[in-house]
């Protein structure tokens, strides 16, 4: 039995950054009330995020983090099973997934993925689907057995009579037979590999002359024309090797021109950086009549000498420049018509390198064939029957192999008949069918809901009036569909009690008495409740407080205050 100790949650939807606490075990039956949006539904979304990673509404993982504090969303689910104490801490932003056993973290080394697959298939023993049919009934958003499709249907089902190991069976035979199937197939392939071995073994050792003969004379020719092609090869490789000679020594001068554009660009440097000088000398002396040296007036003919002077510089300099430009100019020009070259230099080279691999494999082919030949020129008639008898034997043994695996076949055919949906499991399903209805009916009459409710092996229903009347769920009010969803929720409790399979203590009710079911059908299904076991801890979800409080001894009350949602009152 799973028993649901205590949930707790902050940061979620409505609920602040402080968390809230609500204890699972110690009432038998608590009304939690609160006006809509005061987030008592909330309780419902905090279990199966916990549980599940999503919320029991459907609502995206991003839009149940609060949109004030917009992070630090955490649920807290402790449960225990048997003397095993559980804790599941699920948060997001940051994102938290961790499952502790007796207060010490379970091994995370497995994906996200397997480690929820390990907290329902290993510890929980349910998913989200079959969660939200036994342990809640929730308001519209959710779906109702009854509302499902029979695939859905039966899964819920196979989860509470704890069937689903036939399923597993099934999954692991059908892998076992794909096995089998492809270990056929290879046998066969083998079989007859041996079969073409034994008749080529005979057709050799009937016409061993011939045969031989005219194989070596094939073998040679194959030999002479692979030569030929060796030899054509070869001289393509030649000429292309010539190409790239010639190129090479149209591009020997690669490293002397690279070095002459670093000297020349240096000296361009060193000239502009003269010119640059001279011309702020030649400035100089014609904004300052003073020696910046002596402090002395400079005479008009000396600075007019010394611009004189310094300007014939400059222009030697700049006709220097030009000329230096026209040299880099060309020394580019030569650079991109050796990297034009070379280029075509390095396409050369992987032309002979697939010349080169072509005679390579030639070789090795010319190899082969000379190795056969030798083969056949040695081989004589007496190596030939041993190889047939040996290759009989062979076959003989594919053969028995092959009878053993067709005859595990057979048996694993059987065992995939009762493993399927209509074996075993349909078997199983048959017999609780009675119980299940009847049990439902018994639900159905005690909340004055009288008809004949039953479910066939496919999960349809047929619903009878007392005046055989047949019905649909689907034609049915809003309050009888309660009633209906109601006494499902309750078979299959009790069902799952019965078999130990996804037995809990708790038990959520969200919003069924506000719409869909009237005083009489509110007052019989109040008195169901308190014919369940001790072990059931029941929270009834209300708005309806001016009517419900008074039936219940246990009460917790949800409010928005400064637009956060808390527990305002619990009694």
């Amino acid at each position: 039995m799973i028993k649901f100790k205590a949930v707790r949650w902050k940061n979620l939807l409505s609920t602040g950054n402080q968390f809230t606490e609500v204890f699972l075990d110690n009432r038998k039956a608590t009304l939690i009330l609160g006006e809509n949006g005061s987030g008592k539904s909330t309780m419902l979304d905090a279990l199966c995020f916990g549980l599940f990673g999503k919320g029991f509404r459907k609502i995206s993982k991003n839009s149940l983090i609060n949109s004030v504090n917009q992070r630090g969303m955490v649920v807290e689910v402790e449960f225990a099973i048997g003397s095993k104490q559980y804790r599941v801490v699920r948060g997001a932003k940051p994102n938290v997934f961790e499952i502790f056993l007796n207060d010490r973290i379970i091994n995370q080394d497995a994906n996200m993925r397997d480690y929820q697959e390990q907290l329902e298939k290993q510890i929980l023993k349910l998913n989200y689907k079959t969660f939200t049919q036994v342990v809640i009934l929730g308001s519209s958003t959710f779906t109702p057995f009854m509302q499902m499709n029979q695939n859905d249907r039966r899964g819920i089902i196979e989860d509470i009579l704890d069937i689903n190991i036939f399923t597993v069976m099934n999954n692991l035979l059908k892998t076992r037979m794909t096995a089998l199937k492809s270990e056929l197939h290879d046998l066969d392939y083998e079989i007859r590999l041996s079969e073409d071995r034994i008749e080529t073994y005979k057709k050799h050792i009937k016409s061993l002359g011939d045969n031989r003969r005219q194989k070596i004379e094939g073998f040679n020719e194959s030999v002479e024309q692979a030569q030929t092609n060796i030899n054509t090869v070869q001289e393509e490789c030649n000429v292309l090797l010539k190409d790239v000679e010639e190129l090479q020594n149209e591009s020997s001068d690669s490293e002397t021109i690279k070095q002459k554009l670093t000297k020349t660009l240096e000296l361009q440097k060193q000239l502009d950086l003269a010119k640059s000088r001279g011309t702020k000398e030649i400035q100089f002396y014609e904004d300052n009549d003073e020696c910046p040296t002596c402090h002395r007036d400079m005479e008009d003919d000396f600075k007019q000498e010394k611009i004189s002077t310094t300007s014939k510089k400059v222009t030697e300099i700049e006709k220097g420049i030009d000329e230096i430009t026209n040299n880099i100019v060309s020394i580019n020009e030569r650079i991109q018509e050796i990297e034009k070259i070379q280029s075509k230099v390095d396409t050369l080279n992987r032309q002979v390198a697939q010349k080169q691999n072509e005679i390579s494999a030639s070789n090795q082919y010319i190899t082969k064939i000379n190795a056969e030949i030798e083969k056949l020129r040695t081989e004589n008639v007496t190596d030939d029957s041993t190889k047939l008898n040996k290759e009989q034997k062979t076959l003989k043994h594919h053969n028995t192999q092959k009878e053993e695996l067709i005859d595990k076949r057979s048996y694993f055919d059987i065992a995939q008949f009762l493993l399927q949906d209509t074996g075993i499991k349909t078997k199983i399903i048959r017999q609780y069918l009675p119980i299940m209805n009847k049990l439902i009916n018994k639900y159905l009459a005690s909340m004055d809901f009288f008809v004949q409710f039953n479910l066939d092996e496919g999960f349809n229903e047929t619903i009878k009036s007392r005046y055989r009347d047949a019905f649909s769920y689907a034609n049915f009010s809003e309050g009888e569909k309660m009633r209906i969803d109601l006494a499902l929720l309750f078979t299959w409790r009790a069902i799952a009690k019965l078999k130990n399979s996804v037995n809990t203590n708790l038990l959520v009710l969200d919003e069924v008495f506000d719409s869909s079911l009237d005083e009489g059908g509110t007052e019989e299904f109040l008195k169901i409740l308190h014919t369940l076991d001790g072990d059931t801890n029941t929270f009834i979800i209300s708005h309806k407080g001016d009517v419900l409080t008074e039936k219940f001894r246990h009460t917790m009350t949800f409010e928005k205050v400064k637009n956060f949602s808390r527990i305002v009152n619990s009694k």
